[in-house]
């Protein structure tokens, strides 16, 4: 759903990028004022997972695919604010260093899957799982269908914007973007229950509101990296080629051909550029480690300052 540069007019991106920017301000003061210090690892954790999540493309049908947005998995894992912050890292280091997602467009695609999709979907998340009496089986229920909607929901915005900038009709974008959506979201769904279902049995304190304590913090969070560098170097070679949600829609509807793609990034199309043609699957395993631990320092300094008694060992 990353939207290239060409895709939305001036106003559009302006417009979208006054919101992205509005919302990340509210989160980074709700993170100041609510991030357990132990917790800040775990920010730069869920970043380092969901950049390499998104390498993970899955076949969905008609020869498209998808991948895991995960703003719904970093918000009942640490809240929304912090899955505001985790995504807004993500999405900055996609643009900039790896030329996905366009630099004009990197205010919507902030807003769409860096606000809209975790804000909406731990609304959902929150009520849904009431509903159910805040059981395990209430939470992985509410996961999925949160999952789901904020899939949704981020489409239903790409398509607004995408009609507003008179790149598409309304009656073509809605239908479109968020048919071929509906479909990503069951697979964002699953992954997102099992990744839950995963904590929950092994870490079960992180599905509350308290820290973990530090030698589960540590372990958590060395084999959290190391699971992470192992889905880029295992199944990132293995990822579906196929065009995403919105390419597929763009190819189908006619505007594909408005994506402009002149600019260069330290490692486009997730490479390293230096390295031999025969050499591309290797490229891009360390392209996507570095892009991952990347992402990891980032959402872990900004956290850190943002609870800087994290850093500071209690005194005695």
């Amino acid at each position: 759903m990353h939207i290239p540069d060409g895709f939305l007019d001036l106003r559009t991106a302006a417009t979208a990028a006054a919101l992205a920017a509005t919302g990340v301000a509210v989160a980074l003061r709700e993170l100041r004022r609510h991030l357990p210090p132990r917790r800040v690892p775990l920010v730069g954790l869920s970043a380092a997972f969901i950049f390499a999540a998104q390498m993970l493309n899955f076949p969905v049908a008609a020869g498209t695919s998808g991948h895991l947005v995960g703003g719904v998995l970093v918000a009942a894992l640490l809240g929304p604010a912090a899955a505001v912050v985790v995504m807004t890292a993500v999405l900055v280091l996609q643009c900039l260093m790896f030329a996905d997602g366009g630099v004009t467009a990197l205010g919507a695609n902030i807003l769409n899957m860096g606000i809209v999709a975790p804000a909406a979907g731990y609304a959902i998340f929150a009520a849904t799982r009431r509903l159910g009496g805040g059981s395990l089986r209430a939470t992985l229920l509410a996961t999925g269908f949160a999952a789901w909607c904020s899939i949704v929901i981020a489409a239903l915005a790409c398509a607004a914007e995408l009609a507003a900038s008179g790149t598409v009709a309304w009656s073509q974008a809605l239908p479109a973007m968020c048919g071929v959506h509906m479909l990503i979201g069951f697979g964002e769904a699953v992954i997102s229950m099992l990744i839950i279902a995963v904590v929950a049995r092994a870490r079960p304190e992180l599905l509350t509101a308290g820290a973990a304590p530090h030698i589960a913090q540590r372990a958590t969070l060395a084999y959290g990296l190391l699971a992470t560098l192992g889905l880029v170097a295992f199944l990132a070679p293995v990822a579906s080629s196929m065009p995403d949600g919105l390419e597929r829609v763009a190819e189908r509807l006619g505007f594909a051909g408005r994506a402009v793609a002149d600019r260069a990034a330290p490692f486009q199309d997730y490479s390293v550029g230096v390295w031999p043609a025969d050499s591309a699957m290797l490229s891009l395993v360390v392209a996507g480690c570095i892009g991952a631990l990347a992402a990891f320092a980032a959402a872990w300094s900004l956290a850190r300052m943002l609870a800087p008694a994290a850093a500071r060992p209690a005194r005695r």
